[in-house]
């Protein structure tokens, strides 16, 4: 059966950077020289609120990655996607860290999104993925050792970021039911999807990590 709670992986999260944005995560690999195609701000660009949270990123890092810098261009936009980063993907919620992230991979790579696929690689080894793990989900769901159940949730969550859910049907949602998976573990699942084809369609559109 699918777990209820979130796993072990929890306590690798430090308390304060689930408060602060999962933009503190961005691996180092994601910054320096800019090629984006539209200017992303600077520091003393951005508004207090934004620059509050970059000072904290700074002093944990020294620079602000690409992700965060193109959110900052907007304090609405950039408001409203911190609370989606902090509600389902630093939350304890009722996934764990591992099934989360092995959902942002999957469907990042199904997006193509390079820079959403590299900075979740770093985030899934800080979560304590091993390298070994998150090879395993780049190379496909087939090859993911995890139960069959998580499998047929993945899948279904493939499906759901497509062109073509609409097609999907109320036996969809029942095969994944029939593995153990309850209603709102499948909607907390499906806006990770959401979630994840949003970022990953500003991150491609605005040239981010080329």
């Amino acid at each position: 059966m699918p777990p209820t709670a979130v796993s072990r992986e929890l306590t690798s999260i430090p308390s304060g950077v689930r408060k602060k944005s999962m933009l503190v995560m961005e691996p180092a690999t994601n910054r320096g020289g800019s090629m984006a195609y539209i200017d992303l701000p600077e520091l003393e660009e951005m508004k207090p609120r934004i620059q509050d949270e970059a000072r904290y990123i700074l002093e944990r890092t020294g620079a602000l990655g690409e992700i965060f810098k193109l959110l900052a261009v907007r304090e609405d936009i950039y408001l409203a996607t911190d609370g989606m980063v902090k509600a389902y993907l630093l939350a304890q919620t009722e996934l764990p860290y591992a099934t989360k992230e092995r959902i942002a991979l999957l469907v990042s790579l199904e997006n193509n999104c390079k820079m959403c696929v590299d900075v979740h690689k770093g985030i899934a080894k800080m979560l304590g993925m091993s390298e070994a793990q998150v090879n395993e989900v780049l190379d496909g769901i087939d090859g993911i050792r995890c139960d069959e159940g998580e499998k047929a949730l993945l899948r279904f969550c493939l499906r759901a970021s497509g062109k073509d859910n609409y097609r999907m049907q109320p036996e969809d949602l029942d095969a994944v039911r029939a593995v153990g998976y309850s209603d709102t573990q499948i909607l907390e699942a499906v806006a990770i999807v959401g979630y994840f084809n949003y970022i990953n369609t500003l991150s491609n559109v605005f040239g981010l990590g080329q």
